[in-house]
């Protein structure tokens, strides 16, 4: 099988992505780096319980789906089903794959009658676009095209011409949806799910198993994490949240049950050798905010973690915080480029 990816720029770093690495032997969620956890594994805990987990390459990163269930068929027949759910939701949301209804609303400019799946995502990305005063922005796809395409390390960035023409490009409120179908209301604009599409994808991950009656299981695609129930020994899921100088050290730990978790960070991703440019974009400015290091949010679903943490990215802490706090069951943790942490007011309650 092929699998699409959403993000093949993430391959630059494959071996080191994942803010938040979900290991299913010892149920805990570390932050990048390591070596990755059994393709496939199935160990007997007790006498009347199964961990099985299986891992695959998708969406840019390794998407792992750890389960506990009474019966290893049982687990292994729902983790399949979850899979095959990625894969379809993935050749809907992404952007590379010409075939798909976001690529064919990049190329055309609309797409009538597009899938409720991508009606969805936009609708979401929508509202978080205004609640974060734009600091969220799905139609960053100009700016991201030309970092994308700079030769980068070393070579020549994008000039302060070429971005001021991407950012006449750049604006969510250029986005029409009525009577059916979705359309762009200024030629040469696009869209990039990058921030928002793989939260909604763990969480739907997370429904199949739940449908199927996996009520214990953790699925993590490269830090995006969606937790239900406990693992193998009765204890809630534990996450830890990674230094972003990969020194070993864990700034937090969190002991989760069912629970939605992502983290955003710049220091994985760069375009110049500077590190002044990486893949967080300001959709204001063009340029990649510097306020901090890391962003880790949990929230009432994967999809709202994930484009919440790219949204406080881009805000900063006093901005950032305050969203997060106005935000019903969400929490904060940042970490800036001097060691310092931010968090927001229902952190600490988390936190171990």
């Amino acid at each position: 099988m092929i699998t699409r990816k959403l993000w093949p720029w993430a391959e630059r770093a494959f071996d080191r992505r994942g803010f938040l690495k979900a290991c299913g032997i010892f149920g805990i969620g570390a932050a990048g780096g390591g070596a990755l956890q059994a393709l496939f594994e199935v160990v007997r805990v007790g006498r009347d319980r199964v961990r099985v987990s299986r891992s695959r390459i998708a969406m840019g990163t390794y998407v792992t789906i750890t389960a506990v269930h009474a019966s290893a068929d049982h687990a292994e027949e729902a983790i399949g089903r979850a899979f095959e759910e990625m894969e379809r939701l993935i050749a809907i949301l992404s952007r590379h794959d010409t075939a798909s209804p976001v690529a064919v609303l990049n190329s055309e400019g609309i797409i009538r009658r597009p899938p409720a799946e991508l009606v969805e995502v936009v609708q979401r990305a929508l509202d978080l676009h205004r609640t974060s005063r734009g600091a969220f922005d799905i139609t960053v796809k100009p700016l991201v095209d030309l970092f994308e395409k700079s030769p980068g390390q070393g070579g020549a960035m994008p000039t302060d011409g070429e971005l001021r023409d991407a950012l006449a490009r750049v604006g969510s409120d250029g986005i029409e949806m009525a009577d059916g179908h979705i359309r762009f209301s200024t030629r040469g604009m696009g869209i990039t799910l990058d921030g928002i599409a793989k939260g909604y994808v763990v969480d739907q991950i997370s429904q199949v198993l739940s449908a199927r009656g996996i009520d214990d299981h953790l699925v993590n695609a490269g830090g995006d994490i969606r937790t239900r129930g406990r693992r193998a020994d009765g204890r809630p899921w534990t996450v830890a949240v990674e230094d972003p100088e990969k020194k070993g050290r864990y700034p937090e730990v969190l002991r989760l049950t069912s629970a939605a978790v992502a983290t955003s960070g710049s220091y994985e991703i760069y375009y110049d050798r500077e590190k002044v440019y990486n893949h967080l974009v300001d959709p204001h400015t063009g340029r990649s905010p510097h306020y901090s290091k890391s962003v880790t949010v949990t929230a009432r679903s994967v999809m709202q973690a994930d484009a919440l943490a790219t949204a406080v990215f881009v805000m900063g802490p006093g901005d950032g915080l305050r969203l997060i706090d106005s935000t019903p069951q969400s929490a904060c943790l940042m970490l800036g480029d001097g060691g310092e942490r931010h968090r927001s007011a229902g952190w600490k309650a988390q936190a171990l």
